[in-house]
């Protein structure tokens, strides 16, 4: 006779589950576990994602549905999936944050500013390596994280191709010529033009590996270059790293600021502050007459911007100036007085976001 099986029973057994990527702690104190109930020989489980487009979704259905049959024989396991709630969401972030967010004993970083776009091709590293730049330039120490694990591109603008060593402290990243540090998956590879093809998880593993496992040193600033889009390496980064905000780069065409507004919407889901919006190509400057010319239209990157509720930085011109010195890999170079403004702002504006977060959290007290 089949053994008779209890709701307290099925949730013994997923105390037990750990998360995929949170590997310390179980399903149930993640409030993964949101309902168990027994219905005759069936097992009805809910699981709570913080995003129902979780790329891992598929294993941890799995993991609980392999676990809850184990129990008996027989035993039908029904799995249903729904959405945390915002409070919810915020409690899982917490502890996935606070899991993943030691980096290497002897490192300490002030801010952490993940550079995103929605779509490829608007210029989201050259603007991640401008800024990178543009803090160095001001005497911060700044590092810069190639999270575009399939397309790096890092490593080139920044003419840095050499290993990394490995010292007492861990791997040490690469030094650009002026100080900025680098960690690329490009720099760790034999032949720089063999591509990474990698499901996701792996992708979000090696992210998390750069963090944890970098002996980044002492930091003001850690940029993290992001691939275009909101799946798994973006996802990964906004649950797992201690995000001070997200950069989100645009180019004029409606179809951008329409993609962008989505990876605006996932890191405010997210609970990720945005620090502003950074329209780039957003015009050419005639070289014989010095007129402004809107190649791509007319900017719709105002209208992106109150859309999601953040301010817009500034405009960056298309200039071939930029183009030739991140193929010579002397992106350091580059000097824009218009970028030298939006650093400036972001910087400012993080100053700002900290202040509210500290006076919210002391008026809770």
């Amino acid at each position: 006779m089949p053994k008779r099986i209890s709701e307290s029973d099925i949730y013994q057994v997923l105390n037990h589950v750990n998360h995929p990527e949170i590997k310390n702690r179980n399903l149930v104190e993640l409030g993964v576990i949101s309902e168990v109930y027994m219905k005759d020989s069936n097992a009805h489980v809910t699981l709570a994602l913080p995003n129902l487009q979780s790329p891992i979704k598929g294993e941890i259905i799995e993991a609980v549905k392999q676990a809850v049959a184990e129990l008996t024989d027989n035993l039908i396991v029904d799995i249903s999936v729904t959405e945390m709630n915002p409070d919810q969401r915020s409690a899982f972030l917490a502890i996935a944050r606070e899991e993943h967010s030691s980096p290497k004993p002897g490192t300490h970083i002030n801010k952490v500013i993940a550079v995103l776009s929605g779509k490829g091709g608007v210029g989201k590293s050259s603007v991640a390596g401008l800024l990178a730049s543009s803090l160095r330039r001001a005497e911060y120490q700044v590092g810069i994280l190639d999270a575009d694990i399939t397309g790096p591109s890092i490593p080139k603008m920044f003419g840095v191709n050499k290993s990394p060593e490995v010292s007492p402290e861990g791997i040490l990243p690469v030094s650009s010529l002026r100080g900025i540090k680098l960690m690329s998956i490009n720099l760790l590879l034999p032949d720089k033009d063999q591509p990474i093809v990698w499901r996701g998880p792996l992708i979000g593993g090696a992210i998390q590996q750069f963090w944890t496992e970098i002996a980044w040193g002492d930091l003001d600033f850690l940029i993290i270059d992001l691939p275009p889009g909101t799946s798994d390496a973006a996802l990964t980064v906004m649950q797992s790293l201690p995000l001070n905000g997200v950069l989100l780069v645009t180019s004029p065409q409606d179809l951008a600021g329409m993609v962008v507004r989505k990876a605006a919407y996932m890191a405010l889901r997210l609970g990720i502050p945005i620090i502003g919006l950074v329209e780039n190509m957003s015009y050419i400057i005639c070289p014989k007459c010095s007129t402004q010319i809107d190649l791509f239209g007319e900017s719709n990157a105002e209208e992106t911007a109150r859309k999601i509720g953040t301010e817009l930085l500034g405009h960056i011109a298309l200039d071939s100036a930029l183009s030739v010195f991140c193929d010579c890999g002397e992106i350091e170079k580059y000097y824009s007085e218009a970028f030298e403004v939006i650093t400036n702002t972001v910087v400012q504006r993080l100053e700002t976001m900290q202040m509210v977060t500290t006076v919210d959290v002391s008026l809770s007290n």
